[in-house]
């Protein structure tokens, strides 16, 4: 099941960006992060491909989802100028970001190269 975060959810689950200056991450599992709006057409098709692939990897990593609407200074920290815009976090080294509504195969090859995890 994918999550919604509020802004103190990303803090805390995330990455405290209020306190931290380099990137650290808090999870201890990989996470990928969808930055979405409801009327975002191409959002709505990748958000029954993100419940799949969270099913899939259940207990291997964390999919979470950020209204840009409702949190815009979370998606000004990263400076999200077009959604969908996915994040891609592994547990240890800097996060990688794709743009757009990227096909099944392509976010597993990036689970599997980016945060190498196998389903």
């Amino acid at each position: 099941m994918t999550e919604h975060l509020t802004k103190q959810d990303f803090l805390e689950k995330v990455f405290d960006f209020e306190n931290e200056k380099e990137w650290k991450y808090k999870g201890e599992l990989p996470a990928i992060i969808d930055f979405y709006a409801d009327w975002c057409g191409p959002c709505k098709m990748v958000a029954p491909v993100l419940e799949e692939l969270s099913e899939e990897y259940q207990g291997k990593l964390n999919i979470y989802k950020i209204d840009t609407e409702v949190e815009q200074e979370l998606a000004a920290a990263f400076g999200i100028r077009s959604i969908p815009s996915i994040l891609f976090i592994p547990v240890d080294g800097k996060p990688q970001m794709a743009q757009g509504a990227l096909p099944k195969d392509a976010l597993k090859n990036i689970i599997n190269d980016v945060l190498t995890v196998a389903a």
